[in-house]
């Protein structure tokens, strides 16, 4: 009887753990699961709940041996220990693309990205990130869904090769959005280890990166040659891969579409690259400046990257003086002739070029190079014929003149009688007369000579202009005592078959 009523006493419970009572520390136990308590919703335990996310957004192969976080809360709502599981998280988020090109579609779900991409690059600048295997790989594959995309046929002239000089700029509608990931993408560039990335930034990844210097939007051009450039720099396992995928793009430019926007940023890179080859050059470095820089000057949007082209070539003069003479051969080919801007800016690199060229590479090549400016002198576009006369103005050039004046002052000469009779142009006549002056202070008597030979061959062409015109006057004649054709009977002759 008296077991009977102890049993149905109950029993006193020894007093649990705080933790259990949570649910949260349910040890060895995946079946565990504690009474849901009044404190779920204060700020103390939204630090330690730890909450699945579909599949979808956190891909198992990314997420594995990692807990994902709610990617939609703040690194300061988190403890140290799972401020790196958020990072992978919100990255895993943010690899869902939207269509920005309609502002009010989805205008919630895009600010909400925006936050996000804010918040990743706010947390990789704190230098609070740390580049794990699953972070390299989210953030790659991030960054790859939300920049990598084909871009829309250019409805452009052939004559065109991307933006010109006279169309203004288009812009990208979904650039909040791609800057953004830029900025992450750069900052994770310069922050992470490059043998630790090469196998997420590898040769596929870096030409997707580079077909998209085809952008329209120049913002994005501008980003993306920062990271190519710091690319180049870490990643040193990837640089003659770079060298050969930039020297296709030229070739196909070149010689192919004509179409590119991104050829100034590309050049520009190159030349900070240039600068940085070893001496002596090696064979590839040389082929490069030969097929890929020098055929650059021929197609007619040269305008949009000359300068930056220009650098290029005088980087590698710079290296290797040797190199003068072939690059101006390759000016005198690629030479425009019915293009007077062309031909201004060709002018124009032709005395940065000659600046820096020793006499010996200079006598090589003075012959064909006075030869074309001669046609610059006489040009009857005022402004290549000024600018052909201004290199007289230049010490550096003007000594080489001189050193070689009995050969150059015969070239260029009739040029300048030419001009003096004929140019229409006032200012191009002054200059004329001051080189001529200039001529006359350096060697009177070469100038003389020149002024006898000219002379000869006026009086020379003046005797076969006058035998030309007799001999056309004999033939004139002689056909007058021909029978005219109309006078001739058709004859008529049967052919028996």
């Amino acid at each position: 009887m008296l077991k009977q009523i102890l049993s149905k006493i109950p029993r006193k419970f020894p007093k649990s753990d705080p933790l259990d009572s949570t649910g949260i520390d349910c040890g060895n136990d995946s079946t565990c699961s504690g009474p849901p308590t009044n404190g779920g919703n204060s700020f103390s335990s939204r630090l330690n709940v730890v909450k699945r996310v579909s599949s979808a957004v956190f891909p198992a192969s990314i997420m594995a041996g990692m807990e994902a976080v709610d990617p939609h809360l703040s690194f300061k709502d988190v403890s140290n220990l799972q401020k790196q599981n958020l990072f992978v998280s919100k990255l895993n988020l943010c690899c869902e693309v939207s269509d920005c090109s309609d502002p009010d579609k989805n205008a919630v779900q895009q600010d909400l990205k925006h936050q996000v991409l804010i918040d990743l690059v706010d947390f990789v600048s704190s230098g609070s990130a740390k580049f794990t295997e699953p972070a390299i790989a989210a953030i790659c594959k991030m960054c790859a869904n939300n920049l990598f995309r084909v871009f829309p046929p250019k409805y452009r002239t052939v004559n065109t090769g991307g933006e010109t000089e006279d169309e203004e700029p288009m812009f990208d509608p979904a650039w909040s959005h791609l800057q953004s990931v830029y900025d992450l993408l750069l900052r994770f560039v310069s922050s992470v280890d490059a043998k630790a990335a090469k196998k997420h930034v590898d040769h596929a990844f870096i030409l997707r990166l580079l077909e998209l210097f085809d952008s329209v939007d120049p913002r994005e051009r501008d980003c993306l040659k920062t990271i190519l450039h710091r690319i180049y720099g870490k990643f040193m396992v990837h640089r003659p891969f770079i060298r050969k995928a930039v020297s296709n793009i030229i070739y196909h430019f070149v010689f192919e579409t004509e179409r590119h926007n991104g050829i100034a940023e590309l050049l520009e890179i190159f030349g900070s690259v240039i600068s940085g080859f070893a001496l002596p050059l090696k064979e590839e470095h040389k082929i490069f400046l030969w097929r890929a820089l020098i055929p650059l000057h021929k197609p007619k949007s040269v305008g949009i990257y000359h300068q930056q082209l220009t650098y290029c070539v005088v980087q590698f003069i710079e290296k290797d003086p040797r190199l003068t003479s072939p690059v101006i051969k390759g000016l005198l080919k690629y030479w425009p002739v019915t293009n007077s801007q062309k031909e201004l800016m060709f002018i124009s690199e032709l005395e940065e070029i000659l600046e820096m060229t020793g006499m010996d590479e200079f006598q090589k090549i003075m012959v064909p190079l006075f030869r074309r400016i001669r046609c610059c002198l006489n040009s009857s576009h005022y402004q290549v014929a000024e600018r052909a006369h201004l290199l007289w103005n230049n010490e550096r050039i003007l000594k080489l003149i001189e050193h070689n004046r009995q050969v150059i002052v015969p070239l260029v000469f009739s040029a300048l009688e030419q001009n003096t009779l004929n140019h229409w142009n006032q200012s191009v006549l002054i200059q004329t007369q001051h080189i001529r002056k200039m001529f006359c202070e350096m060697d009177e008597e070469l100038v003389l000579a020149c002024q006898r030979k000219l002379e000869e061959q006026d009086s020379l062409s003046s005797v076969e202009a006058e035998k030309r015109r007799l001999t056309w006057e004999r033939l004139e004649n002689a056909a007058d005592l021909q029978p005219r054709a109309d006078n001739i009977l058709p004859v008529s002759c049967s052919v028996t078959c």
